[in-house]
């Protein structure tokens, strides 16, 4: 979001995050992320945070260490104030 011109402080953004825990061939195990995000941004850049967002996962360390091994859902709203 900064390369963006997008502040992301004081809480500007916040995002929750569910776990979804299913058992293939008899194991329990994490299959799936679901992530909601929630920002607050300056009006007239809706277009950036979407762009921005939508290739949040390439530069997300966690989601490339579990890469292959869990699937991601994101998801956002968007406030322009």
């Amino acid at each position: 979001m900064d390369a963006r011109q997008i502040p992301t402080y004081p809480n500007k953004v916040s995002g929750t995050f569910e776990g979804i825990i299913e058992a293939p061939e008899g194991i329990l195990k994490i299959t799936k992320i679901r992530c909601h995000y929630k920002l607050s941004i300056p009006v007239g850049k809706r277009e950036a945070a979407e762009r921005a967002l939508n290739v949040f996962e390439r530069g997300c360390p966690v989601a490339q260490t579990l890469k292959g091994c869990v699937v991601f859902e994101h998801d956002w709203e968007i406030i322009e104030e």
